[in-house]
């Protein structure tokens, strides 16, 4: 497990932000994947410090429910305050929020966190409205990219790897939990392009996950070639990955 009330939660808003075109696009790539009705009620599971949950306030133009367990993360989000967004301590596992409340709820890089997965699934079934949507942002292990930086430090493939299911894994959990998982994975397109520079200067705060679970010799030893390479040719574009999201339903 990953304390977001330590390091992590003080480096997490600058190391992940997202500018507001970002914020846009993810959102409108949502929309494609919910009921096209307006308002829509929305809970973005896993919010941290409030990244998305304004945008989708803005998108859905219904009421917005950021549940994050940790306090840190929380507190950031509650700093930029949005009248359509309400923010509550919870967790995957035991969502403060009533039966069958919500239209949509978003999983943003979140469900990998859940200590119990199987319950997590259940407690957005009962969440949602019939006929209601989860997207469940996340990687799979028989899906995942190759990161440009997993170079730098040789175990990360293997770290990020072990904190995913496969997609054949993770719908059969679905379906336990009451959900109907779509055919296909929605791939999405990532984050805009990034100068090698640019992907370092981000990194190096060390906000991902996965650098908590690297051998400190490992971390510095990286970040030392990544830097030299990025003083090196700090113009280079590198890669734009797809990203991956399974669309959940509660059955009519």
């Amino acid at each position: 497990m990953v304390d977001y009330n330590g390091r992590l939660g003080s480096v997490y808003a600058a190391g992940r932000a997202m500018p507001p075109a970002e914020i846009r696009r993810w959102t409108g790539a949502f929309a494609q994947h919910v009921p096209q009705v307006r308002p829509l009620d929305v809970l973005d599971l896993g919010s941290g410090v409030g990244r998305l949950t304004p945008g989708l306030a803005e998108e859905f133009q219904g009421q917005v429910y950021g549940v994050e367990p940790s306090d840190r993360m929380r507190e950031a989000a509650e700093q930029a305050p949005h009248p359509g967004v309400t923010y509550l301590k919870g967790s995957a596992e035991d969502i403060p929020l009533p039966e069958a409340s919500v239209d949509m709820v978003l999983m943003f890089l979140s469900f990998h966190h859940s200590t119990d997965q199987l319950q997590g699934l259940r407690e957005v079934r009962r969440v949602l409205r019939p006929g209601g949507a989860a997207l469940l942002r996340t990687q799979f292990t028989d899906l995942m990219p190759d990161l440009f930086w997993y170079e730098y430090f040789p175990s990360a493939r293997a770290v990020d790897a072990a904190m995913y299911r496969s997609l054949a894994d993770t719908k059969a959990l679905a379906v336990e939990a009451g959900l109907v998982p779509a055919d296909d994975v929605v791939r999405l397109q990532g984050e805009t392009h990034r100068t090698l520079r640019e992907r370092y200067e981000r990194l190096r705060l060390r906000a991902l996950s996965t650098f908590e679970h690297l051998p400190a010799d490992e971390v510095e030893a990286g970040f030392a070639r990544f830097a030299e390479d990025a003083e090196r040719d700090p113009d280079r574009q590198m890669p734009r990955y797809d990203a991956t999201m399974l669309v959940l339903t509660r059955p009519r």
